[in-house]
């Protein structure tokens, strides 16, 4: 009896315990930090970039080289920041500056986004931080170049 109350317990409160942070403000701030990210470097924004990612940013890519080695790329807060500030993607004209960023899952204090941008993907893993949701982490995929015929 005790086991089976404790099934029912966890059935019944586990799922409420789990959407604690899942509120809409939360996914309001989560989709704010990641499209100030994507809008930030399309806009060549610093403010916009330095808001959304967490000064110890990890951004990496795997990378393989002609002989089928694979090795891991990383940029960190400071290297996107740089790049934000010699322009990022203002060379990008707007009709090809994709920005669609989709929530993926959300659990207490952590958010998985998805951001598919005019010439690679972001996986972006983000915290709340002091109150704040910023982006932590980022894994990238270009995507394929597109031949012209």
């Amino acid at each position: 009896m005790r086991v089976f109350l404790k099934a029912i317990f966890l059935a019944i409160i586990s799922p409420v315990l789990s959407l604690q942070a899942q509120t809409e403000a939360d996914s309001a701030a989560i989709k704010k930090a990641a499209l100030d990210y994507v809008e930030g470097w399309y806009e060549g924004n610093v403010e916009r970039m330095e808001r959304a990612v967490h000064p110890e940013l990890a951004k990496r890519i795997v990378r393989t080289d002609q002989s089928g080695r694979s090795r891991l790329e990383q940029m960190s807060a400071m290297t996107l920041v740089q790049g934000v500030k010699r322009g990022g993607g203002k060379d990008t004209p707007v009709a090809q500056q994709q920005m669609d960023v989709f929530i993926l899952d959300i659990f207490q204090n952590t958010a998985s986004t998805k951001a598919v941008m005019s010439g690679w993907i972001d996986y972006m893993h983000l915290a709340k931080w002091n109150g704040e949701w910023k982006i932590v982490n980022v894994l990238w995929e270009l995507k394929p170049q597109k031949k012209s015929q």
